[in-house]
């Protein structure tokens, strides 16, 4: 079978048909989902270390938060979670989450307090979405016309939740920590706990010596004089 002739198929024909078939496999195949995978190389975004106690670091944190505007949700020695609310635009509503949880450092000696604050920022970001609402209302007196209007309503929706993970962001958030916790307060000393099959020595209270009272002078017996004899001559 003979080819047939090139004026069948002219140059800019061909061009289009093989355009066609480019967008058609472009088309056909899946979109590929770009994504950062975790990589779990980092402890010092999320988390850092205070010479302080669990409660005193916590303490802290919440004074921190309060001194910056955050809506306090939840307090105690270990956790504190707060919320603050931000309009970047005029139909744009974001709130950031700060969740705080305080451990105590299993790495430092027993003769230490230090603990571990590790800090989560959540952002929510909430945009108006509109809904038309179609209804229609009778006339009597004209029979059953009826007039058909429309209504819209505005509702704050959430579109879109990440996880901060501006190191510089937690920096910040960090050293206003720092600032808070109560100087002097992690001077104390902590007793270590004793050995097993070790005797424990107990401190020697000094005993104080009683102060000797002056006892009291007894009185002078009182010289009675003796009356003389009666003469019985």
């Amino acid at each position: 079978m003979s080819p047939l002739p090139s004026r069948f198929f002219p140059s800019h024909l061909a061009a289009a048909l093989l355009v066609l078939v480019i967008a058609g496999c472009g088309t056909g195949s899946p979109k590929r989902v770009v994504y950062d995978p975790e990589e779990f190389d980092s402890t010092t975004t999320h988390s850092r270390s205070y010479a302080a106690t669990e409660a005193q670091t916590c303490e802290a944190a919440r004074r921190a938060l309060l001194s910056q505007g955050y809506l306090i949700t939840a307090s105690n020695a270990d956790l504190v979670t707060g919320r603050k609310s931000f309009q970047p635009a005029n139909e744009v509503h974001v709130e950031v989450e700060f969740r705080v949880v305080c451990a105590r450092d299993q790495s430092a000696k027993a003769s230490q307090r230090k603990s571990i604050a590790f800090v989560t920022a959540l952002q929510d970001r909430y945009g108006i979405k509109k809904t038309n609402n179609a209804a229609s209302v009778g006339v009597g007196a004209i029979g059953s016309l009826s007039l058909p209007f429309s209504s819209s309503d505005d509702a704050m929706v959430k579109v879109a939740s990440e996880t901060l993970t501006d190191e510089r962001f937690y920096d910040r958030f960090y050293a206003l920590i720092d600032r808070y916790l109560v100087p002097g307060a992690v001077d104390e000393k902590v007793e270590e706990p004793p050995v097993p099959g070790q005797a424990v020595s107990t401190p020697v209270v000094p005993q104080r010596t009683p102060v000797s009272t002056p006892l009291a002078t007894p009185p002078e017996p009182v010289s009675t004089p003796v009356a003389p004899a009666p003469d019985r001559g």
